[in-house]
This record gives C-alpha cells, structure tokens and sequence, in this order.
C-alpha cells in the first residue's frame, strides 16, 4: 500500500483546480443503465471509485470505456440484473444500480454494500422506496431481490433517523423515471450531486420538477435516451483545499469552488475570522498569511447544512484556532476516527459522544499515522501540512478513492510531499 510523505510547515500558494464531483458521477455512471442508448459524461475525476463502479457496470453487460482524459463512454444495450458481492463491497455507492435495474428490466438482484468504518449507513431507505413503487423486495443470502413488474408511481416519504437519504433518493428518483404514472418523493436530499443527476436524466429525457427542493414530482416515461452531461465540480475537495491553504497560512486560488455549494462551510469559515474571498461564481481565493482564528461550534446536518463529509477537514484546521472548538457529528456520529491520529500529532483533541473538542493552538508536530476512510485521510493530510517536521500517512489509498492526484496538485502548489510504495 502506498503512503504520502509530507514535510510540514510549508505554506502552499498558486492555483489549484477541483476536479469533478465523485459523488456525483458515481450514481450518473449508474443513470446510464437506463437507456440502450449512448450516454458521455464528461468532467469524471480520476479515481479509483470511478474505476470501481465502471466495473460493476461491465459486470452487468454494458460498455464503458474512459474514451479520452475526464470523459467516459456507456452504452448499455443488453444488461443483467445482478451486481455481485464481490464488486459490490468495494463501494457503498455502487448500491445506485438497484434503481436503474429495476426501472429497466423489472427485476434486480444486488448485493447488501456492507459495512463501513465511519458508522451504520442502513439500506433501509432504499427498500422502503422500492416498496412503495409496488415492488416485491426479498433479502435472499446478503442480496436485495426485487420484482418490479407491478411497479408504479407513488407519494413516498423519504426521511430517516439522520434525516433524508442521498444514494437513496438517487434510487427512488431513477426507478420513478420509468415507473407509469406519478411519483412524489418527500423529503428528498437536496444535495447539489442529487440535481445535476436530475439534469442528466431530464437530458435523457426524464420529466422531473422541483429539482433542488426536498420534494421531487417525477412523471413516468416509456423509454430514456442517450445524453452528453458534463459534472458538476467537487465541493468536498474544494472545501478540503480552503482549509488545507487556510491551514498552513498559504495564498490558493480554488478555481472551481462553487459559493453556492458551499455556504454553510464558508459560514463556519466567516466565524472563525478565515480570510477568504470569492471571485466570480466559482473560484475562492485565500490569503492567511498571518491569519490567527478564532475557536467555532459547528455542527453536521444534510444539505444546504455543513457536510458530514467536510467535517474531519474542519477539526484539523481548528487545531490552528486558539480556544475550543466544538465539531458535532449528527449525520455519522461514530465519525470520528482521524481524531486520535490528530492527537498522535500533538493536537489537544478529545471525543465526548457525537462530539470532538478541539482546544486549539497547540503546534503539531508531524509522525507516523493511519488513514481510515477518505475523509480522515484528508483531514491527515491538512495536519501534516501545518505541522513541525515529517509526517508519513499510511493506507492512502482512501484518498485515491476522492482525490484526483492530490499528490499532484500539493506539489503544484508548493508542499514538500511524496508517494511512496510500501517497499520504501
């Protein structure tokens, strides 16, 4: 397995550019089942669960090939119904073929995703819809087993114990788009990755309205056709590059940081006194030389609230604010693993339940530490940055599941990092 090598205390300064929204293309890769016809989609980061899920969709009996840089091909004429264990557990996103295969082929057999390291993420809501739109659901030996011939649209409420679903409003709202008749979904994730999939399945010919609210009004179609779509850009990486250049007091320019996605993490940023600026609609500049921040109270909530998946980024960055700092888990509360990594590295971090206190201010100093999902890993990265001396992150291959050459793009922008093989 491969580590990154970082020598900390650099500020980072120039350019970076975000790359497409890996949550976003991941359910796409699946909208494409839809149709017998051609689907592009373009502005596809390169990562590994990007090639993940072109897998599953080749499992299934479609084409998919990556034609040119950022751009993949999909042409599912003759389709399976079963996406198997074996590929299924590598990513839990991958569950977004069930709604597709079920829209199609009125049947589906998929593998349950499995567990994961940041918490219980239950399935549950997923069946619930295809329940509700008529479908017979059986859980026959780790597989979700759906009959689908009676399928038909519905008034289905969405919400769960930490609110709405996001991979599974994706199911219900692709499994609607060709069930006869109407379908209401309540209390849909709003999530900017749920609407620029609605925009490539009305592209293919979907009739959807209420795009971007929590109530989805989807009209059932015959058949869906081909399309070209391009991604929307990543506000979790964007956010991760802020408070990286916020972190070591740098001067970045974020191009492709949309305002729009990310008002509640530039709220927290605004509280915390984290100069930063927007320039035209989607690009961010940072200049924090000599920035000092003050401690905040931030809590996680589904959109338009702060993303569970920015939170580990912001506990490392309130290590640099004096005073204590309250982060509040309400979306994955066992999230939380990057928090004695941080402590190995001299922060003054602590759990109590749903909560990591931060008293802030503290210098870290860089040492060996293990990366347990991507987010946390990220959250590393932003401490080993800001950090005195030399800190190897192990099991990086969490963040190649998110981040399209982060390697990469840190080096372009100043940092004293490298990749090394587990041979080194």
């Amino acid at each position: 397995m491969d580590s990154l090598f970082i020598r900390g205390g650099v500020k980072l300064e120039g350019e970076v550019s975000v790359s497409g929204s890996k949550n976003a293309c991941l359910p796409m890769f699946a909208a494409a089942l839809l149709t017998p016809e051609k689907c592009v989609i373009k502005n596809v980061p390169n990562l590994s669960d990007v090639r993940s899920m072109a897998e599953i969709i080749r499992s299934l009996g479609a084409r998919c090939e990556n034609i040119e840089e950022g751009t993949w091909e999909i042409e599912a004429r003759e389709i399976s119904c079963t996406a198997p264990y074996e590929l299924v557990r590598k990513m839990r996103a991958s569950i977004c073929v069930l709604g597709p295969l079920v829209a199609r082929l009125r049947k589906a057999k998929v593998s349950l995703p499995g567990g994961c390291v940041i918490g219980a993420r239950p399935v549950d809501l997923h069946i619930k819809g295809m329940k509700c739109l008529g479908c017979s659901v059986e859980i026959e030996s780790g597989y979700i087993c759906v009959d689908a011939r009676k399928i038909r649209g519905a008034q289905i409420y969405l919400g769960g114990r930490f609110g709405s679903t996001v991979t599974g409003t994706s199911n219900v709202l692709m499994a609607a788009t060709l069930a006869p008749g109407s379908t209401i979904i309540e209390n849909a994730a709003c999530e900017p990755e749920i609407s620029d999939l609605c925009k490539m399945l009305v592209g293919m010919g979907a009739k959807i309205e209420g795009i971007g609210s929590p109530t989805l009004c989807v009209t059932g179609v015959a058949s869906l056709g081909g399309t070209a779509h391009s991604v929307i850009p990543d506000r979790i990486e964007a956010g991760t590059w802020i408070a990286a250049a916020l972190a070591t007091r740098g001067k970045v320019l974020v191009r492709g940081a949309l305002k729009k996605h990310l008002g509640s993490f530039l709220d927290i940023l605004e509280r915390a006194e984290c100069p930063f600026e927007t320039r035209g609609s989607s690009s961010i500049y940072v200049d924090a030389s000599g920035a000092s921040y003050r401690p905040v109270e931030a809590v996680t909530l589904p959109y338009p609230g702060f993303p569970t998946d920015l939170q580990a980024q912001v506990c490392a960055l309130m290590t640099q604010a004096k005073g204590i700092s309250i982060v509040t888990e309400r979306i994955y509360p066992e999230r939380f693993m990057h928090v004695p990594e941080l402590a190995r590295m001299g922060a003054e971090i602590s759990r109590e339940g749903s909560s990591a206190i931060i008293s802030g201010g503290r210098k870290l100093s860089g040492t060996h530490v293990m990366a347990s999902d991507l987010r946390a890993s990220a959250a590393l990265v932003i401490a080993a940055l800001a950090a005195k001396g030399e800190t190897l992150i192990q099991r990086i291959y969490h963040l190649d599941r998110g981040y399209d050459s982060m390697d990469k793009k840190l080096a372009a922008l100043g940092a004293k990092v490298e990749r090394r093989k587990s041979s080194e």
